[in-house]
């Protein structure tokens, strides 16, 4: 992410946009909890330049040392989810003699469960990704997913737990999958004028089903865009504005007959319109982490 500065940017502004703040993610596993966290950090200021460095499976006092080294020439902000006591001790000993800033993100929280309750963690790296009874969910929720992607059959409406509707590219198959990845079997099926509606769709509770739409200038673009990579016209028949405008007014009337959620993506990343399809439809405690899932 480069700055973007002014015309005549101050000195002040200058001294604090001219070199990028370096970030390093350690984790004995996948790294995936901090690396959230250092996303939604450097996304706070579009205008700063980042590196961003992962090191992960961190099993070694070799390799962890050679991971803060490296952090040490970039005076980097450290974030690191390192479970083994003897390798968190190493780290914080490590960034406290260097003077590097570092956060520990599992430690206060796994320590305060183990306050409260008396029992001890099991320091484990990658306990969350464990094969257990909760991956399997989540992988059938994920071959669901794509079972029922794009309505390939109507019978998969009865037994989902989320239908989603929508015209073409409003992100339909990617927040299928994004759900599914919280155990969550959702189908979904793309609107057509005048297009045949299964009669499944009049047979769920419309509490399950989340039409998605769009504003028509946004779609129009998405579409010419999308035209490009396909080495395509842009200028066809599936981005005419006035048949967009059709197929968006088909659509709000269609959710307006099933009495669902709708909900506009124009503006929405897929965890935001995630986001709101759990709240709205109160899936948000919808419990894809089971007593059996660590961090």
């Amino acid at each position: 992410m480069k700055p973007t500065e002014p015309e005549q940017p101050d000195l002040q502004e200058k001294l604090q946009t001219s070199a990028a703040v370096t970030m390093f993610v350690l984790s004995d596993s996948a790294g995936e909890t901090a690396s959230k966290l250092a996303q939604a950090t450097m996304a706070q200021y579009p205008s700063v330049e980042f590196n961003l460095f992962r090191r992960t499976f961190i099993h070694t006092k070799e390799h962890l040392i050679k991971a803060l080294s490296d952090a040490k020439k970039h005076n980097a902000i450290i974030l690191h989810t390192l479970i083994k006591e003897e390798l968190v001790d190493l780290t914080n000993h490590f960034c406290e003699e260097a003077d590097l800033y570092h956060f520990d993100v599992l430690t206060p929280p796994v320590s305060e469960v183990e306050r409260r309750t008396g029992v001890a963690p099991s320091r484990e790296p990658g306990a969350l990704h464990h094969l257990n009874e909760n991956y399997f969910k989540r992988i059938k929720a994920m071959e669901f997913a794509v079972m029922y992607d794009d309505g390939k059959d109507p019978r998969g409406f009865l037994e989902a737990d989320v239908v989603l509707l929508g015209v073409s590219r409003t992100s339909k198959t990617p927040l299928s999958l994004f759900l599914a990845n919280k155990n969550l079997k959702v189908a979904n099926l793309p609107l057509v004028p005048q297009a045949h509606i299964p009669k499944q769709l009049w047979e769920i509770d419309p509490k399950k089903i989340v039409g998605l739409t769009n504003d028509p200038n946004v779609l129009n673009s998405i579409r010419k865009e999308r035209m490009r990579s396909y080495g395509l016209n842009p200028d066809s028949a599936y981005s005419d504005i006035e048949k967009i405008k059709a197929e968006l007014t088909f659509a709000n009337d269609l959710y307006e007959k099933l009495g669902c959620v709708v909900i506009n993506v124009a503006s929405l990343s897929i965890e935001e319109t995630a986001s709101m399809i759990l709240n709205a439809l109160n899936l948000e405690d919808h419990s894809y982490y089971t007593s059996e899932t660590k961090d």
